[in-house]
């Protein structure tokens, strides 16, 4: 737990609020992580598991993300550009995957705000996939249609 601790607080800026509970915090949001005793047996992939944690950062602060994880001896991902925001993946000391996402650019790249929801809107890297996917969905019917 020490290694993780590290992490939290001197790499990633947590405060400790407790004996395995930390809190971060930026300017806009506000997060907490806490840590519980891990179980007798091994875990088990599968529904209700966590895959990762996802952290929002600013898009102009993920080159600097990048460098303080590595000054900080964290071995990552590089940057990975997921079209709608930039991803950074590592493991904290206990092997859950963390995720430091950029707050966008987000889905207004595609069409405008009014218009998300009301159609499916692929990323370039699927869009020669669209009737493979298209065929595997179901359509849900659209809550703003009673609202007019």
């Amino acid at each position: 737990m020490a290694s993780t601790r590290r992490l939290l607080e001197e790499v990633m800026g947590a405060t400790s609020s407790g004996e395995f509970l930390w809190e971060l915090d930026g300017p806009a949001r506000h997060g907490s992580i806490a840590y519980d005793a891990p179980p007798t047996l091994p875990g088990r992939a599968g529904a209700g598991t966590v895959h990762h944690i996802a952290w929002a950062t600013e898009p102009a602060e993920h080159e600097a993300w990048l460098e303080r994880l590595h000054h900080g001896g964290v071995s990552s991902t590089p940057i990975i550009d997921r079209y709608y925001f930039r991803s950074i993946y590592f493991r904290e000391p206990s092997g859950v995957l963390f995720e430091l996402a950029t707050k966008g650019p987000g889905f207004t790249v595609d069409l405008p705000v009014e218009r998300l929801g009301r159609e499916l809107v692929l990323p370039p890297l699927l869009a020669a996939r669209r009737a493979e996917i298209e065929s595997h969905l179901t359509a849900l019917p659209d809550p703003r249609a009673a609202w007019s």
